[in-house]
């Protein structure tokens, strides 16, 4: 069994981007460390059944929530704007660009800054260009990887792992059999982490 965090994400959630303010920092802590596996949250949701109107079609809903992503933002320290659209298919797919790179960790900070700390647009190909460029990278060879089969392949493997896993919404993180869903539930993963006797419970299970 991996000891990584399997940290299931769509970069268009505000509450994935709050969570992830916080989730590295635990993770080293625990001496842990984050698979990222990111996934189109709607196909999530309808595959788990909701079928339900977005949030963004709830208006009473929609003004509470903004409320509390604002009282997170507070507690964590971090900007938090509306970005332009959600369109996070691609910034999603990005994900798998710096996975080959060891560079997950960093991309999704870059990516969530730029797209829920200044509201910017994550569809536009301008801004992916200049998130490759902040991490150094090709643009011209990112953006063509973001089209390519072989990033489709692996969203739709992402995709499918998070269905079969029973993951319904985001931020989703997974140890073993257990899961925790909602930025809401990270003190409920901390007190997993902390527990003496869980090292040896996890080598049983290996051997």
């Amino acid at each position: 069994m991996s000891r990584n965090l399997q940290f299931f994400l769509d970069f268009m959630s505000p509450f994935a981007y709050l969570a992830h303010q916080r989730l590295p920092s635990l993770a080293r802590r625990y001496g842990r460390g984050i698979t990222y596996c990111p996934i189109d949250l709607p196909a999530a949701k309808r595959a788990a059944g909701n079928s339900g109107p977005p949030n963004v079609k709830i208006p009473v809903k929609l003004r509470y929530l903004v409320t509390d992503m604002d009282r997170w933002a507070r507690r964590y320290g971090v900007p938090l704007k509306f970005p332009v659209s959600l369109d996070s298919g691609l910034m999603n797919k990005g994900l798998f660009y710096a996975i080959d790179r060891a560079q997950a960790e960093s991309y999704a900070g870059v990516a969530w800054r730029r797209c829920w700390g200044e509201g910017s647009d994550m569809g536009d190909p301008a801004l992916l260009q200049e998130v490759a460029e902040e991490l150094g990278w090709d643009a011209g060879e990112f953006l063509g990887f973001l089209h390519s089969e072989d990033a489709e392949a692996r969203y739709d493997a992402s995709n499918r792992l998070a269905q079969e896993l029973g993951v319904f919404g985001v931020p989703t993180i997974r140890i073993g059999d257990q899961m925790w869903w909602g930025n809401d539930r990270l003190d409920f993963l901390e007190e997993y982490l902390a527990q003496p006797d869980l090292k040896f419970a996890i080598q049983e299970k290996v051997l």
